[in-house]
């Protein structure tokens, strides 16, 4: 049995009572260690769930045959920062082991695309997601995407790579969107600035780029998120964390 399970984005308590449960039972542990920041220790997450984690990196993951072996005769876990088929998607692994005879199941959790909420924007409201690499020489997609979003809210991750600490900090995201933009987006464009969201660590600020370009925010993981048309009950929320 392979049981895929989101964690949220806070810390090892954030684990649902019915995916604690599952873990607890589960002969085999992996907890993916490449899409997001993890906002806890390891060895916390072993105490709650008194089992041993098997961290797995990207190769491990995506190459799926470790995991698709153990889960033919074991129950085993895959442990999913945010939510299962989030912000990351693991439906090729999902669907190797339903292709192999291997029962699966799901087990859902809150993700950066729900927990985006927190700003007061409409989740409806919210056009197609896209995603600022780190390397992003003449790469056009996110302001392609923005620009296709028109009166939608957009947003924008930025990139990371945890198992070398290194984040994307949020002014380097706004740098490469007034370079790119063609002047759409300019220094007295309205964004939103979200850090740590889900976190007991959350920032989130609002205001024109050359503001907040003046501040420093050094909590990660973060996102961007360019504002479309905005009903007067999304304002009136955004006018709590503007700077």
């Amino acid at each position: 049995m392979l049981y895929i399970i989101g964690i949220g984005l806070g810390n090892e308590k954030d684990i649902s009572l019915n995916g604690l449960e599952v873990i607890r039972n589960c002969d085999a542990v992996y907890l993916e260690n490449y899409t997001s920041k993890l906002m806890f220790k390891i060895e916390d997450l072993e105490k709650l769930t008194e089992k041993k984690i098997i961290l797995a990196e990207r190769e491990l993951v995506e190459n799926g045959d470790e995991i698709l072996k153990n889960a033919k005769d074991k129950n085993t876990a895959l442990l999913v920062k945010g939510d299962v088929f989030g912000a990351t998607t693991h439906t090729d692994l999902y669907l190797r082991a339903v292709k192999q005879g291997i029962k699966t199941k799901i087990i859902h959790n809150t993700s950066i695309l729900t927990a985006i909420g927190d700003t007061g924007l409409s989740l409806y409201k919210f056009g197609k997601t896209a995603s600022i690499p780190f390397h992003y020489r003449n790469v056009k997609t996110p302001i392609e995407i923005y620009e296709k979003n028109k009166e939608m809210h957009t947003l924008l991750l930025l990139d990371l790579n945890p198992k070398e600490n290194q984040y994307m900090n949020y002014k380097e995201g706004l740098k490469y969107l007034i370079d790119n933009s063609e002047r759409k987006i300019n220094q007295e464009t309205k964004v939103i600035i979200c850090a740590a969201l889900g976190t007991e660590e959350q920032i989130i600020k609002y205001g024109m780029i050359n503001e907040l370009l003046e501040i420093e925010i050094n909590v990660y993981p973060q996102c961007i998120i360019i504002p479309g048309k905005l009903h007067f009950m999304e304002e009136e929320v955004l006018e709590l964390y503007k700077i």
